[in-house]
């Protein structure tokens, strides 16, 4: 590697229904970040994972081209290429997969192989100018989403060790799941966000799990939801409609107590000084909150995300890869992507 040469990393993100890239320079320093969206699923309330494979098949060459001329360099500049192989929707993480292979091959640029999770862990390293503030290494990363909740402990960039994570449901699928009861859209978190700030948060009361350690449970708060719906929609069939708001931020105000129950736990274990939160829940107004202020509370530093940063993004992943790139540690050719692993 040529210590007086620039160094750009393009990253591709394919893992769900977002097709994204990125290039990051020197530092960790951000480039340009491009998303394309997929609004087909909204209908189907859900991901639907044959539709998804190939949007991005039809998004990926346009996405990658307008992230390289954003970022104001030619195809020739790129030091390496990160791409996003696993976890996630398998046909989805393909798309990307081969491409990165196919264009690693194309500009003889090595490719760097990112664990998903791992990229939401390292978001906080992303500088969009160079005197952006990094958390401080031991820090504790609550990682929340669609499907993970984890409370991790980062010692460094490849050093990471999960001390909780849920044993059923993640805290954004049960967002999600309650809105659809509730007869919201897809995706229905940032539904709830909005009319939990209209509601009271103690109006109704749901199941808290009782789980020994750092783990999380979901799956009862959503039985308790959905049978309160139903036993109230008996007496009353409007009831849903009368009492929306009120049903979101007791939602919300529950699956909030659930993470910091925990996470006070966590701070109060490792003694770390820094917390950071990362993952598609993060970008929640009431999270954001709760964890400020539990940081105030405990003389933690507290590092928030900007949202921009908190759903699925090729930024995280070009970061990531950086290190990675830094450390020497390519990826083979011969390496297939994976649905499910840990951090």
């Amino acid at each position: 590697m040529n210590e007086n040469k620039k160094t750009y990393i393009l990253g591709v993100e394919s893992s769900c229904d977002d097709t994204s890239a990125a290039v990051v320079g020197d530092g960790g320093l951000l480039l340009s970040n491009v998303i394309a969206s997929q609004q087909v699923h909204e209908e189907y309330g859900g991901v639907v994972p044959e539709l998804a494979s190939r949007a991005h098949q039809q998004n990926i060459v346009p996405v990658v081209d307008a992230a390289i001329r954003r970022a104001g360099i030619s195809r020739g500049d790129i030091s390496a290429i990160a791409f996003t192989r696993g976890p996630g929707l398998i046909g989805s993480l393909l798309v990307g997969t081969s491409f990165a292979k196919g264009l690693s091959l194309a500009l003889r640029a090595p490719i760097v192989d990112v664990n998903h999770l791992h990229g939401h862990v390292l978001a906080h390293f992303i500088k969009e100018k160079e005197s952006d503030e990094v958390p401080p290494f031991p820090y504790l990363c609550l990682l929340i989403s669609g499907g993970n909740s984890q409370i991790i402990l980062v010692r460094s960039y490849k050093d990471m060790e999960v001390l909780g994570r849920t044993i059923d449901d993640a805290a954004g699928e049960a967002f999600d799941k309650c809105a659809k009861v509730m007869g919201l859209p897809y995706p229905g978190g940032p539904h709830i966000d909005r009319l939990a700030a209209e509601g009271d948060p103690k109006a109704f009361h749901f199941a808290r799990p009782h789980i020994r350690g750092l783990d999380y449970s979901f799956s009862g708060l959503k039985t308790s939801f959905l049978y309160t719906l139903r036993d109230a929609v008996r007496a009353n069939p409007d009831f849903i409609e009368e009492r929306r708001a009120d049903l979101a931020a007791s939602l919300q105000y529950t699956i909030i107590d659930i993470l910091l129950d925990k996470l006070k736990r966590a701070i109060d274990i490792t003694g770390v000084k820094a917390l950071a939160i990362g993952g598609g829940v993060a970008a929640n107004s009431g999270v954001r909150d709760a964890v400020e202020k539990l940081c105030n509370s405990r003389g933690v530093r507290a590092f928030i995300p900007q949202r921009k940063f908190t759903t699925d993004n090729a930024a995280m992943v070009a970061v990531a890869g950086y290190f990675k790139y830094l450390d020497g540690d390519f990826c083979p050719y011969d390496a297939t992507p994976y649905a499910r692993v840990n951090i």
